[in-house]
């Protein structure tokens, strides 16, 4: 799979403008500010394919990107807290309607910042995914952030963070030095075949 030649193809603001899910869809959700467009372009190796902000709450859409006969789907951030009532609820919205509108989705990849705990919100999302079926892995994002010894110390604390966290698969990924990058390319090989 040559991850460079991706296209970007869309964005839906709402749920009725999203199209059918004619293709095999990995997802992208986490928190606003989590890293997802940063990580998007460091899987694809393109330095704009989604846009980075250092504005928490960028992506206000669902971004759709192919690569041969997959789609992937950039989602919009949860949890942000400075925007209006209407638009919250107009994410919320998008995001469920995403979920339960029957996608061909192969797997999320849930990321968290792996220099905190868990929030409550990467907690029920979390928890969403789990009692949905969803196959999904957790992304660690910011990794560069940390000494070795630190990023062990957390995915420590990530056992602990995380109920049931046995049997979870965490990817430590940084979009700066490029870390997770080759175990990532590998899990969506896995799932596009």
């Amino acid at each position: 799979m040559n991850f460079h030649n991706v296209q970007f193809e869309a964005s839906f603001g709402t749920m009725s403008q999203l199209p059918d899910s004619d293709l095999p869809e990995i997802a992208f959700c986490g928190r606003s500010n989590v890293g997802k467009s940063s990580m998007i372009n460091k899987i694809f190796n393109r330095k704009a394919l989604a846009r980075v902000s250092s504005v928490p709450g960028k992506t206000v859409t669902i971004n759709f990107f192919r690569l041969d006969e997959v789609r992937f789907a950039d989602l919009p951030g949860y949890g942000y807290a400075k925007v209006s009532r209407s638009e919250k609820e107009r994410w919320s919205d998008l995001m469920e309607g995403y979920f339960t509108s029957n996608r061909n989705l192969k797997l999320v990849f849930l990321l968290m910042d792996m220099r905190h705990p868990p929030s409550e919100n990467d907690l029920i999302m979390l928890e969403f995914l789990r009692g949905s079926g969803y196959p999904f892995t957790i992304v660690l994002t910011k990794a560069d952030k940390l000494s070795r010894a630190q990023q062990q110390a957390r995915l420590e604390g990530f056992s602990q963070e995380i109920p049931d966290a046995s049997g979870l698969h965490l990817t430590p990924f940084s979009a700066k030095t490029g870390q997770g990058v080759d175990e990532l390319h590998t899990i969506i090989e896995q799932v596009s075949l």
